[in-house]
């Protein structure tokens, strides 16, 4: 029988060590806090200095254990360094939250090389370059782990000039599902988020966000009928990062105020 200490220390993340990608901002930085509030120590990285400083500090001053780092995603040494330094500040890594991403807009027949390999090289191929080295971590302490990949209500549905984005996000899912088939018999849970419309907006989308047409678009189709808080993705955070979701694993959480359920 379930009691009440029992099924509050199912979100407890105490003697946990966090990483969260692009988290000196927006839903990451946000993300970071709430698992720092939860417990667990933190790795702050992106690739701005002064961002990732800022909130590693916001979390220590609220009593927080948190450090910082730069990352860029796109290069597989980087990760790597990231898995390193983190192992050399907490002495672990428990929970890899893959958040980093750029939107280049645009219609399907403009977008470019360039642009098609900048958004895929972050949104995709950072992802799994940051879960495959994480999860070779995990695997040496023997301890398990979660990985968890921000994907978007637009792996599933068709969101005009979103086309580089979109095929990421989709690739995100399917790489979500096939790291949690092979990797659950090692004690490694790989699960996704997809949010729907936020009210913070991602770097690439503020002018498109801006559009007073967009935002009617946003109210008009979502159930809910507003962007969501950033503060609700702290929940569905702390659930796939901690043992309240112990046997979950290769699932997309869609947060998104009812949007993908039309």
């Amino acid at each position: 029988m379930a009691d009440k200490s029992s099924v509050s220390k199912l979100f407890d993340l105490s003697n946990k060590v966090a990483i969260v990608t692009g988290s000196g901002r927006g839903l990451g930085e946000t993300m970071a806090h709430g698992l720092a509030a939860a417990g667990a120590s933190v790795m702050i990285c992106a690739q701005t200095q002064a961002n990732v400083e800022r909130v590693a500090a916001e979390i220590s001053k609220n009593g927080g254990n948190a450090a910082w780092t730069i990352v860029d995603i796109r290069n597989r040494a980087n990760c790597q360094r990231l898995i390193d330094e983190t192992v050399a500040k907490f002495g672990r890594v428990d929970v890899m939250v893959n958040n980093a991403g750029i939107d280049i807009i645009g219609p399907a027949e403009d977008v470019t090389d360039e642009a098609w390999d900048q958004v895929i090289s972050i949104n995709l191929k950072g992802y799994f370059l940051c879960s495959q080295i994480a999860a070779r971590q995990m695997f040496a302490q023997r301890s398990g782990g979660s990985i968890i990949n921000i994907s978007s209500i637009c792996s599933v549905i068709g969101v005009r000039g979103l086309t580089s984005y979109s095929a990421a996000k989709g690739g995100v899912n399917q790489l979500t599902r096939v790291m949690a088939v092979e990797w659950a018999e090692r004690g490694i849970r790989v699960n996704a988020i997809a949010p729907g419309y936020f009210e913070n907006v991602m770097q690439g989308a503020t002018d498109e966000h801006a559009r007073s047409e967009k935002q009617k678009h946003v109210i008009a189709f979502t159930p809910m009928a507003r962007r969501g808080r950033p503060e609700e993705l702290i929940g569905p955070v702390l659930f796939l990062a901690s043992n309240a979701s112990s046997y979950v694993t290769g699932e997309v959480l869609f947060v998104d105020g009812g949007y993908t359920a039309q």
